[in-house]
């Protein structure tokens, strides 16, 4: 009987212990759970551009301050954060392509491109890229000028000009790095053998949303200089004379009036090149306007040479511009995501201080719905 009793009053103990907790477990509280706070996305804006300071002379001016500067977008007053001077890094790009070309070559691409690189200062950041059936990346970032140079050899000639993807793929590999100040130069002739305007207009508003200055040495006006005479049914350069005035002056009577009788207007019945040339013409004129343009909207450089030897000589004047560059900031009063849609501001800085004169004129194109 002992042992049962035991045994019997176990079980019940056990039996007592599972019902009290199955009780607590009833009457116990479920934690109550924390709210997961709502996030709001905040905007931190801060606009950067490259603004050229010179002295009367038109020399470098070494000591700007932000006191100095007064920035004015879309007519409301700013001032500027800050204001470093810190070296560039420029990425100079060779068109060597088209099928149509003339007066551009390789040769004379190179050349103008070395001109550039080697006026920039020391401590420049230089990468190369070429493009004529595609754009490709010769040389990344170094501050050693004979590596710029013998990337600028490397450069390929090509049948096309790629110009659009060019743009494209110039502005990805600059906007790749938190790097600042930062220059695109361009040597060029701004057509494509393919692309429509619209895929044009779309990559330099994709450059216009950057604070990348864009510089450009352009073959347009020679191009079309050269072209222009072709581009007439009728040419009004007289012909070459068949023999020297001297020769023909001793030739019999008759022979002699044929001989030196007026030569008639060479014509080209040629219409499908004289549309061709015709539309070569024509969009080398549009490229010379939309790259004046650009340069304009992105506080750039736009040097237009009638000749090749004028193209060399004044390449060293991008260069100078580039050097002569600060990279400054400002916060704007009305922020850019306020709305969606395209935003556009035009930005102009101005010199209150005695002997600085700026340049600084930049147009800000920003598509907020994305």
């Amino acid at each position: 009987m002992k042992g049962s009793a035991a045994k019997f009053l176990c079980i019940l103990a056990i039996s007592l212990f599972f019902a009290l907790a199955a009780n607590a477990q009833s009457r116990r509280v479920a934690p109550t759970p924390t709210p997961t706070p709502e996030t709001e996305k905040v905007y931190t804006e801060e606009i950067k551009l490259n603004v050229l300071a010179f002295d009367e002379d038109g020399n470098f001016f070494s000591d700007v301050k932000p006191g100095d500067l007064v920035i004015t977008e879309n007519d409301i007053l700013h001032q500027p954060t800050s204001v470093r001077r810190i070296p560039a890094s420029v990425l100079v790009v060779l068109d060597t392509g088209g099928e149509m070309r003339s007066v551009k070559n390789l040769d004379q691409t190179r050349k103008t491109a070395a001109a550039v690189v080697n006026s920039l200062r020391p401590g420049d950041s230089v990468a190369v890229m070429d493009y004529s059936d595609k754009p490709e990346i010769v040389s990344e970032w170094t501050t050693d000028k004979a590596e710029m140079l013998r990337a600028i050899k490397r450069t390929n000639f090509g049948k096309r000009d790629a110009f659009v993807e060019a743009l494209n793929t110039a502005r990805d590999f600059l906007t790749r790095d938190p790097v600042e100040n930062k220059h695109l130069v361009l040597i060029t002739d701004g057509t494509d053998s393919s692309a429509n305007q619209s895929a044009k207009s779309e990559a330099i508003q994709r450059l216009l949303a950057t604070d990348i200055s864009v510089h450009v040495i352009s073959y347009t006006a020679m191009e079309a200089t050269d072209i222009e005479p072709r581009t007439k049914g009728i040419s009004k350069t007289p012909p070459p004379k068949a023999m020297p005035d001297e020769v023909a002056a001793q030739l019999p009577n008759g022979v002699r009036d044929v001989a030196t009788a007026p030569k008639a207007r060479t014509i080209n019945l040629d219409r499908t090149m004289l549309r061709n040339l015709k539309a070569r013409k024509a969009d080398l004129e549009a490229s010379q306007e939309q790259l004046d343009k650009l340069t304009a909207n992105t506080n750039g450089e736009f040097i237009v040479p009638q000749t090749l030897d004028e193209m060399i000589d004044k390449a060293p004047l991008v260069a100078k511009m580039i050097d002569a560059s600060y990279a400054v900031t400002y916060t704007p009063k009305i922020p850019l995501y306020e709305g969606k849609g395209v935003v556009e501001r035009n930005i102009e800085v101005t010199s209150k201080r005695h002997g600085l004169i700026v340049q600084a004129k930049r147009k800000l194109v920003v598509d907020t719905s994305n």
